[in-house]
């Protein structure tokens, strides 16, 4: 299964955006902040849950880990499938879901494309203590500004390293007083080491 993907989006419309990655374009499925999101991107990594069924393999892609699993949180609802799920992201948002299951907010989540009542109801008793906490990859919300073509980030993530795992890395080398346009090689180590548990 298809679980990242990291390139250039070329072309999108509503829910549904064309990944070029290495000359091979993947059809993903995202929120339209996403999609825009990726779009002004020098590239795009984009974290996927390869949704299989009898008539069609589909891709939905995430910023992060955290959609991602609220998403295939979702899923675990019985009469929500990915459709409803994207939905509800692109409607509340992550956090915006995780307070109006919290809060037993049936109307909020009744708001939600596709979501009647009754599916609310269960949105609401069955998400409660699945969905991930506000504080889960804070720091992928607030990612240190990197200087336009960064290596680092790509580099990274060809090592199989997650968008929250890049951003604490250069939140570290920022903290340390490394600056952006340092040789590439050293910023590296020091993310390796970083995110390897090292100290120095």
């Amino acid at each position: 299964m298809i679980a990242m993907l990291t390139g250039n989006l070329v072309a999108h419309q509503a829910n549904r955006g064309i990944l070029d990655v290495n000359g091979v374009g993947y059809e993903v499925f995202a929120t339209t902040t996403c999609l825009a999101r990726w779009l002004d991107a020098d590239v795009a990594i984009v974290h996927v849950s390869t949704q299989v069924r009898e008539d069609a393999i589909s891709l939905y892609g995430f910023d992060d880990d955290r959609e991602r699993a609220a998403f295939l949180a979702l899923l675990t609802v019985s009469g929500v499938g990915p459709k409803v799920a994207l939905a509800a992201l692109e409607a509340l948002g992550v956090d915006g879901l995780s307070t109006a299951v919290d809060a037993d907010d049936v109307r909020a989540l009744s708001g939600i494309p596709g979501v009647g009542k009754k599916t609310a109801q269960r949105l609401a008793l069955e998400l409660k203590g699945k969905l991930p906490s506000a504080s889960f990859e804070a720091t992928a919300r607030t990612p240190v500004k990197a200087k336009p073509n960064d290596p680092l980030p790509l580099a990274l993530a060809r090592l199989g390293y997650t968008k929250s795992e890049i951003d604490r890395a250069q939140a570290a080398l920022s903290d340390a007083g490394i600056p952006v346009d340092a040789e590439v090689g050293e910023r590296l180590r020091h993310a390796l080491k970083t995110l390897s548990g090292g100290h120095g």
